[in-house]
């Protein structure tokens, strides 16, 4: 009888997203090595096994979380090229960071958690300003492309400080939308995010 052979790659996800419930349930605080294997019906020692320690283990949590969003954002992204209704696409493209559903409800309280964990845990540092950058990076993409295919974006228009700008409003709508989801509700989020689109133009 051969060994069971285990998928690496899909035992490290899976405690990853172990990672995640207890992060979104309790707190990143409570994700120890103990309960992150009790969540993903592992032992701690398996847990150690695939992820190593525990910063190890929340680290490579926040490292999955932040290639999730990215990768979903960027699809979106690459289809400006065949969208004429550029800004439609581009409140399409930019609402996915933004706590509108149950999914992208869980990921901005994830991104919230770790990053307000990174302000204690050295480790978690870079990967909370790769979330930070990566959004920055986004809108200055994603207002370059508007640019370049609307054409009613004023020539003077700087869209470095327009991207930081944007990027500081998409994140206060993060935060409102996390802490007090009865005010800042979906559908005004949205309303806030396309009125700022329609003002650049």
């Amino acid at each position: 009888m051969s060994p069971r052979v285990v998928d690496w790659a899909a035992r490290r996800r899976a405690v990853a997203e172990a990672v995640f419930r207890v992060a979104v349930r309790d707190g990143v605080e409570q994700a120890s090595l103990r309960n992150v294997a009790l969540e993903a019906g592992l032992s701690v020692g398996s847990v150690r096994h695939y992820l190593g320690s525990h910063e190890d283990m929340i680290a490579f949590a926040v490292e999955a979380l932040v290639r999730s969003i990215e990768q979903r954002v960027l699809s979106r992204v690459r289809s400006f090229a065949d969208r004429t209704d550029s800004d439609s696409l581009v409140e399409h493209v930019l609402s996915e960071v933004l706590p509108l559903d149950d999914r992208r409800r869980h990921e901005a309280v994830l991104w919230l958690t770790f990053a307000v964990a990174a302000r204690t845990r050295p480790a978690l540092l870079p990967h909370a300003e790769r979330l930070y950058d990566g959004l920055r990076t986004l809108c200055h993409r994603v207002l370059t492309m508007m640019s370049e295919h609307s054409g009613a974006m004023p020539d003077d228009l700087d869209l470095t400080l327009e991207a930081q700008r944007l990027s500081s409003l998409l994140n206060g709508l993060l935060v409102n939308g996390v802490q007090h989801p009865d005010r800042m509700t979906p559908e005004l989020s949205l309303s806030l995010l396309r009125r700022h689109i329609d003002s650049l133009t």
